[in-house]
């Protein structure tokens, strides 16, 4: 595989006949958790997916656990009124709807909103994945659909490759890496399926990422020979050459939440490792030693670094502060082929791919075992949290 190979597929790749995901009984690991009884009345088709997605994304929280005799009552009849009452609070929600789509996204906000009256945490229910579905070597497209695997959207249809999707700021567009021309290159395309170049770079660009602020835009370009990591500044159309390391690939650009750092990858030492980029100074560090390779960095809301390493044949996602350095690290999966890790909005949950399959997986040390989203058949892979 050559290097340009290497930068175009290491954010990754990847259709078929969708079908409504099945129940997945979520296995506590340890936390005990608050139980919300859901006792709605009404038995329409749109009621009934209320509840149901309801149910779901409750349990795929960490916080609470649904079943009977709860200290959280759900009581009311879906689209003309529901309330959730107990430990000394109520949410009420007055959301109507017409379809069972409608009745999922209601029921999606209801969660978020009891998940901040009850825990104080942001929820992460109403907050999209994009991810590909990989059909063959130079064929993959993009899609979308929500934490509890549901309303399925594919985006592009090129019969091309799509790899490395990452959500702007406004959570209504994605820029992604595609394999419409000879040469990959950033596109942009919104919720309703338009897209644009980002820019008609010459060489490759690939894995966009764009900032906090929505000001700039890390990504990787070789127009000046090798794959170097570049900002792109959206007002001037100018970018900035950020490394120069002349006989390795970049690749993987993420920002901190602050803006003032990139993570990115490197094969400086041959085996692809994590460093550290400050923005200002354009000072680079490794902050990743153990494990083979290291690689699909993806920052938390709260500061936090997750990323995919492979240790023993195996690959792990790990979390660690990189304030404090890999000392903090700890692999919050079993072993496996995880790859691409991407935090939610909480700062406590990711998704990832593994064998063909997206998992929810909790970081919290007593939480619970990673739950897959759907059950499609498919080659899902290089999912991105929308936050």
């Amino acid at each position: 595989m050559t290097r340009q190979v290497f930068l175009a597929l290491a954010a990754s790749t990847a259709i078929s006949v969708m079908a409504a995901p099945p129940t997945v009984v979520v296995k506590k690991a340890g936390a005990e958790r608050t139980v919300v009884s859901v006792e709605t009345s009404g038995g329409n088709a749109a009621a009934q997916a209320f509840n149901t997605s309801l149910k779901r994304n409750l349990s795929l929280t960490g916080y609470f656990q649904v079943g009977p005799n709860g200290q959280i009552r759900v009581t009311g009849t879906p689209g003309a009124g529901v309330v959730a009452t107990g430990v000394g609070k109520q949410i009420t929600s007055q959301a109507t709807f017409a379809d069972a789509k409608a009745a999922r996204m209601a029921a999606r906000q209801f969660t978020d909103a009891i998940v901040q009256a009850y825990t104080g945490k942001k929820g992460f229910a109403c907050d999209r994945i994009a991810f590909i579905n990989r059909m063959g070597a130079d064929n993959a497209e993009l899609y979308t659909c929500y934490p509890d695997g549901y309303d399925i959207r594919q985006l592009t249809s090129d019969r091309r490759a799509a790899v490395g999707p990452r959500w702007a700021p406004s959570k209504e567009e994605i820029y992604y890496t595609g394999f419409l021309q000879k040469t990959p290159l950033v596109y942009r395309i919104d919720m309703s399926g338009r897209r644009t170049l980002l820019a008609p770079f010459k060489g490759l660009a690939t894995g966009a990422a764009v900032s906090p602020n929505g000001a700039d835009c890390a990504l990787i370009l070789s127009h000046q020979g090798n794959p170097e990591l570049y900002v792109l500044n959206f007002a001037t159309k100018r970018v900035k050459r950020m490394t120069k390391t002349q006989n390795a690939s970049e690749a993987s650009p993420c920002w901190s939440p602050d803006g003032r750092q990139i993570a990115y990858v490197s094969d400086t030492t041959r085996h692809p490792q994590i460093y550290l980029l400050d923005v200002a100074t354009k000072q680079s560090r490794r902050i990743t030693n153990a494990g083979g390779e290291n690689t699909n960095p993806d920052w938390s809301p709260d500061g936090r670094l997750a990323w995919a390493t492979k240790r023993g044949g195996l690959n792990y996602v790990a979390v660690m502060d990189p304030s404090k350095g890999e000392s903090t690290a700890r692999l919050v999966t079993d072993g496996g082929n995880w790859e691409h890790p991407s935090w939610a909005a909480d700062g406590r949950h990711l998704i990832a791919s593994r064998d063909k399959a997206l998992f929810i997986i909790d970081t919290d040390p007593e939480g619970d075992k990673p739950v897959q989203i759907f059950r499609n058949q498919g080659n899902w892979m290089n999912p991105a949290w929308a936050r």
